[in-house]
This record gives C-alpha cells, sequence and structure tokens, in this order.
C-alpha cells in the first residue's frame, strides 16, 4: 500500500515504487541473471586488483593506492544500485521510502562525482611525479594525499547536497511508480506536481559547470605530463611515463563518456522508451566499473607482473593427482 501524506492540505507520496523496465516487467526474472554475472564479474575484478595493491607492499605508492580507492569507489557504486534491483527483479518487494530513494540518490550522485574528483587527484600526482621527480617524495606525502581526498570528498558533498536537498522539497502528488531501477533524479522529478524549474536549472548548471571545469583541469595537467614526458632524455622511463598516463587517460575516457553521453541521449532522445534510457543509465553507471579494473590490470606493468605472480601460485597450490606406484621394484627403463 503506497504511503501518502496530506499535510497542509498539500498531498504528497511518502513512498515510491521502482518499475526498473516498465516493458520487461512481465518477464522480470530474465533479467536477474545477466545483472547479476555483471556485478559478479564487477566485484571480482576490482577485488583483484584491490587485494593485488594491498598485499605487495611494493605497491605502496600514491599512484597504486590510489588507483585501489578509486576501484573501491566502483565497487560502492555499484553495490549502491545492483542488489536492490537484482531484489526488485526476483520478488515483489520493490517499494522504497522517500527517504531511503533520497539517500540512494545522494549516494550514486556523490559516489559518481567523487570518482571523477580521484581522477583530478591522480592528475596532479603524475604531474608531480613526471615533471619534479626528484622533489616527488618529499611533495607528494600521506598528509598530502590525505587532505586532498578529504577536499574531494567534501567537493563531492557540496556538488550533490543542492540537488538532493531541493528534491527532498518537492511535492510528489501524479503518482508513486518510478520507472526506473533505482532513485534516479529526473525519474523522481517526473512525478512531482509542483514547479520543478529550479530543481533542473541547477541540476543542469551543476553537472555542466563541473563537467567543464574537471576536463579543462584534467586537460591542462595532462598536457603538461605529455610535454614533460616526451623531453625525457632516458627512452625506457619516457615510455614507462606515457603509457601510465595512457591508461589514466583510458580511464578518464570511459567515465565522462559514458556519463555525457547518457545525459545527451536523454535530452535528445526523446521518443525513445523508458527501458532504453534504464538500459543507458546501468550503462553509465556500471560500465566504468567493470572497464576500469580491466585497463589498470592490462596496461600497469607492476600490477600485471603481480597479478601474474598470484595467478602463477593459484595454479601452483592446484592439488594434482598423484601417479600410482607400481608394486613391482623393477626399474622402468628409459
Amino acid at each position: 500500500m503506497s504511503g501518502w501524506s496530506n499535510g497542509s492540505s498539500n498531498g504528497s507520496y511518502t513512498s515510491f515504487l521502482l518499475v526498473g523496465f516498465p516493458g520487461l516487467w512481465e518477464s522480470r526474472v530474465l533479467l536477474v541473471l545477466p545483472f547479476l554475472s555483471l556485478y559478479l564479474v564487477i566485484l571480482s575484478a576490482n577485488a583483484l586488483v584491490i587485494y593485488t595493491v594491498v598485499a605487495q607492499r611494493s605497491l605502496h605508492q600514491p599512484m597504486y593506492l590510489l588507483i585501489a580507492l578509486l576501484l573501491a569507489v566502483n565497487i560502492c557504486a555499484a553495490t549502491t544500485v545492483v542488489p536492490a534491483m537484482l531484489f526488485s527483479f526476483s520478488t515483489c518487494f520493490n517499494r522504497i521510502s522517500l527517504a531511503r530513494c533520497l539517500l540512494q540518490m545522494f549516494c550514486i550522485y556523490f559516489l559518481i562525482v567523487f570518482d571523477c574528483n580521484i581522477l583530478l587527484v591522480m592528475a596532479l600526482d603524475r604531474y608531480v611525479a613526471i615533471c619534479y621527480p626528484l622533489r616527488y617524495p618529499e611533495i607528494v606525502t600521506g598528509q598530502l594525499l590525505a587532505g586532498l581526498l578529504g577536499a574531494a570528498a567534501a567537493r563531492s558533498t557540496r556538488i550533490v547536497a543542492p540537488v538532493v536537498g531541493l528534491a527532498s522539497r518537492v511535492r510528489f502528488c501524479r503518482s508513486d511508480v518510478i520507472h526506473h531501477f533505482a532513485c534516479e533524479h529526473m525519474a523522481l522529478m517526473k512525478l512531482s506536481c509542483g514547479d520543478i524549474s529550479l530543481n533542473k536549472t541547477v541540476g543542469l548548471t551543476v553537472r555542466i559547470f563541473n563537467r567543464v571545469l574537471d576536463l579543462l583541469l584534467l586537460g591542462a595537467s595532462y598536457s603538461r605530463i605529455i610535454h614533460a614526458a616526451f623531453r625525457i632524455s632516458s627512452g625506457g622511463a619516457r615510455s614507462k611515463a606515457l603509457n601510465t598516463c595512457g591508461s589514466h587517460l583510458l580511464v578518464i575516457f570511459t567515465v565522462y563518456s559514458s556519463t555525457m553521453s547518457s545525459s545527451i541521449v536523454y535530452r535528445v532522445a526523446r521518443t525513445a522508451s523508458q527501458d532504453v534510457h534504464n538500459l543507458l543509465s546501468a550503462f553509465y553507471l556500471l560500465l566504468p566499473c567493470l572497464l576500469n579494473p580491466i585497463i589498470y590490470g592490462a596496461r600497469t606493468k607492476e600490477i600485471r607482473q603481480h597479478l601474474a605472480t598470484l595467478f602463477q601460485r593459484t595454479q601452483q597450490q592446484v592439488p594434482t593427482k598423484k601417479p600410482q606406484l607400481l608394486s613391482s621394484h623393477k626399474e622402468i627403463p628409459c
């Protein structure tokens, strides 16, 4: 039964029904296996690289620790959405309160923005490492890294909090059915029955401003890094620097292209079905979580070597069937 608040003669729903893919609602159980498989792959791939970084003392350096943190954020982002989505696909208990809905919305957007802010910190780390290699250990200390990550978390909160705060003040009386697998901002705003022009303006302005600012900072940083890398006299050091930057740039492209393409398609392809929009939302949320550990695991030499060693040890520890001893003690001729 739907929750309904009727304070001050202005009724508003206080709980909602999440309908992830309306066109496939009757056969939603069939969606459990593909999304569960994707979620398990995301967990395994990210956890494997994180374990490798934590277990190997030689990888306890700022760049690798930032990679591990980025992958931990990927796990949190996927876990914020996928388990609840799988539960709603496999059961009929897919109702969510307004408070939980707003909390999920905050967590999703906070983790997405925090992910982008970690990429900015990684760009700064690589800038110092390549442009000022001799001073790198004294500049990039644990204290500086903690301060930068604290600033990144605070910035993420300041970006997301106004959007969620404005959403909490909206009156929802049009319907109690959210045609989405999660509490996405615009999916929830469609249920409002008041003026939400301020919500749309703030949400769009915050997204565009921060995306443009982030891309400008990343572009300026990596252009200086690549320029400095080509000036390195040693061919091996130059190749290593460019390869590391290439991995970071691939991750940046994956994260920003998926978020921007989803926003563009959402506003341009209005004739597309709700299922298509929801699939794109799942795509931009889960694709970076899937590709980031693959990129860093395959392209980062140190991580790749430790992963190969780990797999070799695992194969050696697999018990093999011992050959049966011959009853005769005679020598076997060669």
